[in-house]
């Protein structure tokens, strides 16, 4: 008989009870320092700014993060493989701390999927608004909130997504049984957490006007919810650098026998990318609003013009990590696209190393680019034509990811399953994403530009294109992996062929307003525009973009627990964790090691074989055309 499980045993539970009391314990540190000190006690800057701290420390204590760091800092002995509590089993061990990094990537991926969906919702929210001119129901600083809101939470919830796809698939795609820092993978999952909750928490502290960006002078001078906003992301930054730590010595180190990097896999790749970009450029984020934070807090003047400051200065800090981090959610969903196309084109992957290297080229480059932000910002007027042209090189290693995935469709036996159609949706969306880049790193253009609807719709084509149709097609490929049981195909294509048209609407729609002179990140515009009725549109292809996720959401929740018993390679996959793991995967991978033997995207050559082990027999791919998804499952019990 089980053991029933205590509301306190889960770990959110108690990490959230602790998240109130550090926030009380910090709000009446500040009010009895300060009563000490003889000064007003009630200063709400510096109350809320350590109660936010605080709260955060109380949350990782008592959800259970630290307790074997401070046992082995009191001298106790601690495993070297750290297991979770053995208690927790079924839906209570997802909302605990567990050290298996395929449970936290299904953490990450569930979380990502319910702060999209919030972020969305926030759209959705400042939409309705813009239908008509003239103030509907938001008032301009309730407007300003929900939009700041919806494009810093909508960050966060894709870098929630890179590191669920990053911490389930990069250890298994390397034939590695976990992370190489476990107890450091947890820490950087649960982090987020008290930081979405302090980003969420400005709605209930007088919001904040800022825009994503928070440029200083006006969030040295916004609403006391600014301060949360600023720990918020500063924690998140923290959740980045860790991942990206573990992610990079994982790839070096827990390689499997034979597994040179030019047989890794090229999600492997682009994930090691990433975390170059997330390890070395996440610091200048933090640094630009821990500098906004003691501004307001200590009278600072880092960033203030009238006493010495150069508000340009936060620029330069905040877009030498903010352009790069483009490149983080980019080349994590590229590489997805890279993945995936080879397995319903059952064609090796055009250009394998070219496409390998490519991803460190955008890396690279993508430092070299930020001040094209910064055009129209007063910098250095001798500086706009060298960014202009570094700029403008990026899409050289992009070209050759795009003439790879055509040479791969080429004469390819395709098959169009819901992840083969996300993938193809995705190559459509960032090819208008960047075709309508360029515009914006030329400076004649950009210079009109700047600051319109038309810089919205480019930078969504580029989210949606680059990040969120590869999530999706991630989620549809691995869902039989993860869960054992088999999506409904039908209700995956509804969502597929809802989500891209309204996309095309919202997203063409976004570009016509903008060159024809919407401003963004404003409650109102000029009837004499003529643009309401394109507003509407993009606003029903929003509402239609929501729809579809909805169906998408009841898909996999229905089938994860009714669907058909995945028993054998569903697609057909060369990579290990098809071909010599179950479905699900057992908790500690595979059973013995693997040797890689081959290449990774030999699709119709017969006799290939990528990898094996000593007792398994892999796949060995004849060249058949990839088989449906449901000639490949079992009668659920």
């Amino acid at each position: 008989m089980k053991e029933r499980v205590s509301l306190l045993q889960i770990g959110l539970v108690r990490g959230l009870f602790g998240m109130i009391v550090g926030v009380l314990i910090g709000l009446g540190l500040v009010s009895g320092i300060r009563a000490l000190l003889g000064l007003p006690i009630w200063n709400p800057e510096a109350a809320w700014v350590v109660g936010g701290v605080f709260g955060t420390i109380g949350f990782m204590l008592m959800v259970g993060v630290l307790r074997d760091w401070i046992r082995w800092a009191l001298g106790e002995e601690t495993p070297d493989f750290p297991e979770a509590d053995p208690r927790l089993q079924g839906w209570a061990k997802y909302l605990s701390v567990s050290y298996d990094h395929k449970i936290i990537g299904i953490q990450y991926g569930v979380t990502a999927l319910i702060v999209i969906s919030l972020a969305g919702l926030f759209a959705l929210i400042f939409r309705t608004e813009l239908i008509a001119p003239g103030i509907q129901f938001l008032q301009p600083q309730d407007y300003n909130t929900i939009m700041t809101l919806h494009g810093i939470v909508m960050i966060g919830g894709m870098l929630l997504g890179v590191g669920a796809m990053s911490n389930y698939l990069v250890p298994l795609l390397i034939g590695a049984n976990d992370m190489a820092f476990p107890r450091l993978n947890a820490f950087a999952y649960w982090i987020n957490v008290p930081a979405v909750i302090l980003l969420v928490g400005t709605l209930f502290m007088g919001g904040l006007e800022t825009g994503w960006t928070g440029y200083p002078p006006l969030s040295s001078r916004a609403p006391l919810g600014t301060q949360w906003f600023l720990l918020g992301v500063y924690f998140i930054g923290f959740s980045s650098i860790f991942g990206a730590l573990n992610i990079i010595a994982t790839v070096m180190k827990l390689r499997a026998k034979g597994m040179t990097y030019f047989r890794m896999p090229i999600f492997v790749w682009t994930a090691a990318a990433t975390a170059l970009i997330a390890l070395t450029a996440t610091q200048l984020i933090g640094l630009s609003f821990q500098m906004v934070m003691f501004e307001r807090l200590f009278g600072m003047a880092f960033f203030e013009p009238a006493k010495g400051g150069n508000p340009i200065l936060f620029q330069h800090l905040f877009w030498f990590y903010s352009h790069p981090a483009v490149y983080v959610f980019v080349l994590t969903g590229l590489g997805v696209i890279s993945e995936l196309l080879p397995v319903f084109a059952r064609k090796p992957l055009f250009g394998y190393r070219w496409v390998a290297l490519s991803s460190f080229g955008i890396a690279l480059v993508g430092f070299l680019v930020w001040a094209h932000h910064m055009f129209t910002s007063g910098m250095e007027p001798y500086l706009r034509v060298p960014f202009m042209y570094s700029t403008l090189l990026v899409a050289v290693p992009t070209g050759v990811k795009f003439f790879s995935w055509v040479a791969t469709i080429w004469e390819g036996k395709l098959s169009f399953e819901t992840p083969m159609l996300f993938v193809l949706g995705a190559i459509s969306i960032f090819l208008l994403g960047g075709l309508s880049g360029p515009p914006n790193g030329v400076v004649a253009t950009d210079l009109h530009l700047q600051d319109t609807y038309w810089i919205v719709g480019h930078f969504h084509a580029t989210m949606f294109g680059g990040f969120l149709f590869p999530f999706l097609a991630a989620i549809y490929y691995w869902f039989p992996k993860i869960t054992g049981r088999m999506y409904n195909e039908t209700l995956g294509k509804i969502h597929f062929y809802l989500m891209l048209p309204a996309f095309y609407v919202q997203s063409l729609g976004q570009m016509q307003v903008g060159l024809l002179g919407m401003r963004r990140r404003i409650a109102d515009y000029d009837p004499a525009l003529q643009i309401d009725f394109s507003h509407l549109l993009i606003t029903l292809g929003g509402y239609v973009i929501g729809l579809s996720l909805i169906i998408a959401f009841i898909n996999l929740a229905y089938s994860a627990a009714r669907g058909k018993v995945v028993t054998t390679n569903v697609w057909r996959s060369r990579s290990p964790e098809w071909t010599l793991l179950p479905s699900p995967i057992p908790a500690h991978n595979y059973p013995e090691p693997i040797e890689a033997v081959g290449e990774p995207y030999d699709y119709g050559l017969p006799g290939a074989v990528y990898v094996r082990t000593a007792s398994t027999a892999p796949l060995r791919d004849e060249g058949e055309a990839a088989l449906p998804p449901d000639a490949a499952v079992a009668p659920a019990d």
